[in-house]
């Protein structure tokens, strides 16, 4: 593997499936908006801001490519530069998993009513958050990539912590999906459903943040690195916005369900309460 192939190919990778997430994500936003849910200000001005800093990064990095493939054509030694989408991207991902987290946080809270839990994983956003914001400021002030590897150990405990937060955050999604199964095929159905949603919530993010992680370490002198984190931060809005679009489907596919069931999937559906809805009282389930 070539200079190019290894620091420029890699790189090139990513940006473009990041340009085909941040496809998603407009798609996704438009029909957001399309739908007129009626939530509150708060949720909606969150909505905006991931799509306004996912618009930002992706232009950014496309101005990346452009530096590095255009610009530079024919000049390796402009490789040797971190430009700033570059150390930006782990600031506009530690954004959008920080907003990610807390939402899915509430939707625990609203699940368990298990503070400890909700505690936990408010806890691991902010650190995952701190982690994350350090070290894009880091690299913004290095500006070289030669000196990217200094930022080894707090990129490690970045990524790790945000593996986690991604690992917890799922297993109390599933076990308290799971433990509302019924042996009912309509309602296990719907709960099926929310434990593949849960699941692909942290397996996507969790692959790119280690496969971001084993280039780092592993292949410091390439851009693999680059081609997993970039997009990251598409990869959570995507996840907040999904879980977000399907609170209506679940609401129509509950009825007729059990109650006790349907306690635990109206709960996952209103998780992110509107302005105008009365939310239904339900009980919670223990962990």
């Amino acid at each position: 593997m070539d200079l190019y192939d290894a620091m420029l190919g890699t790189l090139l990778v990513g940006i473009f499936f990041n340009t085909f997430l941040y496809g998603l994500v407009t798609y996704q936003f438009a029909v957001y908006y399309r739908t007129k849910f009626n939530d509150r200000p708060a949720l909606k001005y969150t909505v905006i801001f991931l799509f306004i800093l996912d618009t930002f990064h992706s232009g950014s990095i496309i101005y990346m490519a452009w530096y590095y493939a255009v610009t530079n054509f024919g000049n390796p030694a402009a490789l040797a530069a971190a430009v700033w989408p570059y150390p930006f991207t782990a600031i506009g991902n530690s954004f959008a998993a920080l907003v990610t987290h807390i939402y899915l946080a509430i939707r625990i809270w609203r699940l368990t009513s298990n503070k400890f839990l909700y505690g936990v994983t408010i806890l691991l956003a902010i650190l995952s958050f701190i982690l994350g914001m350090t070290t894009g400021i880091k690299g913004w002030i290095m500006k070289f990539a030669s000196k990217l590897p200094s930022l080894t150990l707090i990129l490690t405990a970045w990524l790790s912590v945000q593996v986690v937060a991604d690992t917890f955050i799922t297993i109390i999604l599933v076990i308290v999906f799971s433990r509302s199964r019924t042996g009912f095929q309509k309602t296990d159905t719907i709960l099926n459903r929310l434990i593949r949603g849960a699941i692909q919530t942290g397996l996507f993010a969790g692959i790119f943040s280690l496969g971001s992680l084993i280039g780092f370490i592993v292949l410091p002198g390439t851009n693999l690195f680059g081609m997993f984190a970039i997009p990251i931060g598409r990869i959570y809005t995507n996840t907040l916005l999904d879980t977000l679009l399907t609170r209506e489907m679940l609401k129509i596919e509950t009825d007729g369900t059990e109650n006790m069931t349907r306690s635990v999937i109206i709960d996952s559906v209103y998780w992110a309460p509107t302005d105008s809805q009365a939310i239904p009282t339900v009980q919670p389930t223990n962990i």
